[in-house]
């Protein structure tokens, strides 16, 4: 755990607000999640402020060693011998099921576990990070949520990979990118609206000239809405969720639609 003598910066982490017993399920911001002297204070982001102060990905051109760093410091938040799994994702609808840590390249977009000391991970900024977890915190998973794969249904797919009835699940959303900035093309909408007319609600239309085609009218797309509808669809109802926007909360969230070259947040949950 945590030495007593650092004190936890609280507005860098996102703890999910959720009645599971025995699960610990936290999101990072682009903050360093540590209080500490400043001559102590990691110094190692030197690949300028894109990536400041506590980037996680080791695929966007940040400094390898700042990443490493900041990954090790990362391992402090969570309980003792606890490693992380982190994912390659592909915006796709590929889940998998881990039984333990593994060094090799885990490509999906969601992955359960049923383990101990094992921390599924996964990287955003602006998709959407859901996690979910039975009632008695004896299975988990973690989702990225980008547009693409809520519409390829990554959510059912791993409810119907957990192997448990849905009403035994929590979920929770955490931040991402809001209906006020994440404008989408019609083709987007098309590929929720055509599984239901549910998912209405989650795109205000916005205004353009009289003599725009339909295919080429914008929207205006709301991820967490999607995202509660399908859980929904699914059985699934204890939801909770931090609708905190990464787009407009850019000192606190990096946000790859606003700045294309920036860090990664990192969203966990392990059992323990």
């Amino acid at each position: 755990m945590v030495a007593k003598v650092i004190k936890l910066n609280q507005k860098a982490l996102n703890i999910a607000q959720w009645p599971v017993k025995n699960v610990q399920a936290i999101s990072t911001t682009r903050l360093y999640p540590f209080i500490s002297n400043p001559k102590n204070q990691l110094t190692l982001n030197s690949s300028g402020k894109a990536f400041e102060h506590f980037n996680l990905g080791d695929h966007v051109g940040d400094d390898p060693a700042a990443v490493e760093q900041n990954r090790s410091v990362l391992l402090k938040l969570l309980p003792e011998n606890t490693k992380i799994q982190w994912l390659k994702q592909v915006h796709g609808c590929h889940v998998k099921v881990v039984n333990e840590y593994t060094s090799n390249v885990i490509e999906a977009d969601a992955v359960i576990t049923s383990a101990k000391q094992l921390a599924l991970s996964i990287m955003t900024a602006d998709c959407l990070p859901i996690f979910l977890a039975d009632k008695n915190g004896e299975k988990i998973a973690a989702i990225h949520g980008g547009w693409k794969p809520l519409s390829l249904n990554i959510i059912a797919n791993t409810i119907q990979k957990m192997s448990l009835l849905p009403e035994r699940l929590y979920a929770w959303l955490g931040p991402c990118i809001s209906e006020r900035s994440f404008e989408v093309g019609a083709e987007v909408k098309m590929a929720f609206i055509q599984q239901s007319t549910d998912f209405e609600q989650a795109f205000v239309a916005i205004t353009k000239p009289e003599n725009t085609s339909e295919n080429q009218k914008k929207y205006l797309a709301n991820l967490h809405i999607i995202a509660s509808i399908q859980l929904h669809q699914c059985g699934v109802n204890d939801i909770s969720s931090l609708s905190h926007c990464t787009y407009n909360q850019s000192e606190q969230y990096y946000s790859y639609r606003k700045d294309k070259i920036t860090g990664r947040m990192a969203s966990l949950i392990c059992r323990i």
